[in-house]
């Protein structure tokens, strides 16, 4: 018998529609029965592509007897984190405030009846006995709460008042900070104390790309030279490429490594990961022109249009589990491979296998994920990477999220600008996904944050939305000149610092379930810094101080936090060092600067933006005057070097 969760669109809710568990959705009615029954809230936050979502629905809320006790003593709310990222944020507080240290998913959050939290944990096995992050086991942990709460234990109401007025506290920066280009010597030190010199990214495993991070460092080098920065940009992102937490047979990347090495993967794919490393990946080869980096890019982009996206809109993710287990879909046994090989008049088998990382005992539970031993693929891959993909397709493909996000989408559409400045195939991918994406999520002059694909959608926009999306449309506006892109990037900022936005401090939602907004780059970049890259692109391209003045207010007010702590905040951390260094606008007319888009998008200085004149010659300009006018190209980068 199904339980509330049928009636919802949210893929992830509609796994748990069958589980003998009572699950409510999020909504007034749940709250009101806990207070009215003096039932404790057991709230389970996690994502239809997560693993551990999927075990613990397995071992907890498909268990008869982990249903009873929650059926009888509890009243149980399920949220899908991507649908609800408000409700999301607010209980990864709260995770972190009880633990002292990052959540992740599931999230499992137990709450007093008045909905006060209390305790938070991750997964959570059934029996106390099995391995579990949190030591009890969800049986016995949740027995006791019920028991502690029909008693009205005066310690968790206690703890729980306490718990709420800390989450109510408002706090402050200590003290503005005069904001200088010296936060990048704190920043370069403290991203070398994390890096790892053998294999690259900036954290012992778990591994996650940190794109963020790359981002800046690259920018750094670009702007100082930095040996250091480049070093670990080019050494992260070849590790990363050689497969593993890289798909080197369908492409993308899965969203982290388990070990060092980025060879085993979580499987699962998720939009906003593969969209950020897609523009990392592109920016990588334009600055350094290595034929891989690009190559990348666009496996990563085809790779989303291909398997993941419908009528120009993208799917948020894929799950890393079919067939019951994780990752089958992607490993393959040594026999299959090298009879495949055979098969197709291979005679260098043992070679090839051995330069894919393919070996009898395997890599992964006995089986093998493709990983290259060396930098560049080895000969023929092309070929042998088809055949490959010829045994993938006689398997159960992961389950698809068909949720279309936001925020998200406009992530990859502003990749997919930035890579069709090498090949124009990508921008008209993008022009068509833009439109389909605001069709789809802007109706009648409301912007909402999700909806499953061909649905109407329900959820309203957060500040991650309008955020990402006048950034994409600012991206739209410098590959076409289209003004009508310009003017709707800025109809959303206006909206945004309407809704959003207070002396310095943005919140990341309003009305009913009000949360701040981060300013640091966590699983994805911060919304707070996005605006603050919408706003100075808005200051620049519509010469209107009041977007720069609330860039610097923003910054500013978080200048403390961004002077001791930069690691934490690089996209912050780069939009202060545009604030600083100054723009470079190019103008010329529309011909030259769409047949020249490779040169301008190779310029060494990091932050130009291009404007459509009626000129002939190129002219370089800063905020408030122009420098120089050149008919030549080539000549750009020697010009903006002298205007400093």
């Amino acid at each position: 018998m199904s339980n509330r969760l049928k009636f919802e669109d949210s893929p992830y809710l509609q796994q748990h529609k069958d589980n003998p568990v009572d699950w409510y959705p999020w909504c007034d009615e749940a709250f009101e029965k806990a207070k009215k029954e003096n039932k404790a809230i057991f709230i389970s936050i996690g994502y239809s592509s997560c693993h551990w979502c999927h075990v613990m629905e397995e071992k907890v809320f498909e268990n008869q007897e982990c249903a009873d006790i929650l059926n009888e003593s509890f009243i149980c709310i399920k949220v899908d984190r991507e649908e609800r990222p408000d409700i999301d944020k607010h209980y990864q507080e709260v995770y972190m405030l009880l633990n002292r240290r990052s959540g992740g998913w599931p999230t499992s959050i137990f709450c007093t009846p008045d909905n006060k939290p209390f305790f938070a944990g991750t997964y959570i096995a059934p029996e106390s006995r099995e391995e579990s992050i949190e030591g009890m086991g969800f049986i016995e942990l949740s027995k006791l709460i019920a028991d502690k709460i029909s008693k009205y234990d005066e310690q968790i109401l206690k703890n729980a008042n306490e718990i709420e007025s800390f989450l109510n506290h408002k706090e402050h920066p200590k003290e503005a900070t005069v904001l200088k280009e010296d936060f990048v010597k704190n920043f370069i030190l403290q991203v070398k104390n994390n890096y790892d010199t053998l294999y690259g990214g900036f954290s012992v495993a778990p591994k996650f790309p940190h794109a963020s991070t790359l981002g800046t460092l690259l920018i750094i080098d670009k702007l100082y030279d930095d040996k250091s920065a480049k070093a670990m940009v080019l050494n992260t992102l070849q590790n990363m490429k050689k497969g593993g937490m890289y798909d080197l047979i369908d492409g993308g990347f899965c969203r982290y490594s388990v070990d060092d090495k980025w060879l085993v993967p979580h499987f699962e794919k998720m939009l906003y990961d593969n969209a950020l490393l897609c523009e990392i990946y592109t920016n990588a080869y334009l600055t350094y022109k290595d034929e891989s980096f690009l190559h990348v890019a666009k496996e990563i982009a085809d790779f989303w249009h291909n398997h993941m996206s419908e009528d120009g809109l993208f799917y948020s993710a894929s799950d890393a589990d079919s067939e019951g287990e994780e990752g089958t879909y992607f490993i393959y046994g040594y026999d299959e491979v090298y009879k495949l090989l055979s098969d197709n008049g291979y005679t260098n088998i043992d070679e090839i296998l051995e330069k894919l990382s393919i070996t009898v005992d395997g890599n992964f539970e006995g089986k093998n994920i493709v990983r290259f031993k060396e930098e560049q693929a080895p000969k023929d891959f092309e070929n042998i990477k088809f055949l490959l993909r010829g045994l993938r397709a006689g398997r159960e493909y992961p389950f698809i999220d068909k949720k279309i996000q936001t925020s998200w989408s406009s992530m990859m559409i502003k990749s997919l600008f930035n890579l069709g400045k090498i090949d124009y195939m990508y921008k008209q991918r993008a022009l068509k996904s833009l439109d389909a994406l605001l069709d789809t999520m802007f109706i009648e002059g409301k912007l909402y944050h999700t909806t499953l694909i061909h649905k109407t959608p329900k959820v309203e926009a957060f500040l991650e939305d309008y955020a990402f999306l006048a950034q994409a449309l600012i991206e739209a506006f410098g590959a076409t000149q289209d003004e009508l892109y310009l003017i709707r990037a800025q109809h959303f900022a206006n909206m945004a610092l309407e809704r959003f936005y207070d002396k310095g401090t943005w919140r990341f939602s309003v009305g009913a379930f009000e949360t701040k907004a981060e300013i640091s780059d966590n699983t994805y970049t911060s919304s707070v810094a996005i605006m603050v890259d919408v706003l100075l692109s808005l200051g620049t391209l519509l010469e209107d101080d009041k977007y720069s003045h609330f860039a610097f207010k923003t910054m500013e007010y978080n200048s403390y936090e961004l002077g001791r702590r930069p690691v934490i905040y690089p996209y912050m951390l780069r939009q202060m060092l545009r604030y600083l260094k100054g723009e470079r606008v190019i103008k010329s007319n529309l011909k030259n600067l769409e047949s020249n888009a490779l040169e301008l998008a190779s310029l060494e200085y990091p932050f130009i933006q291009k404007k459509a004149s009626d000129d002939d010659f190129f002219m370089i300009c800063g905020a408030k005057s122009c420098f120089a006018t050149t008919q030549n190209p080539n000549e750009i980068n020697d010009i903006i070097k002298k205007t400093f």
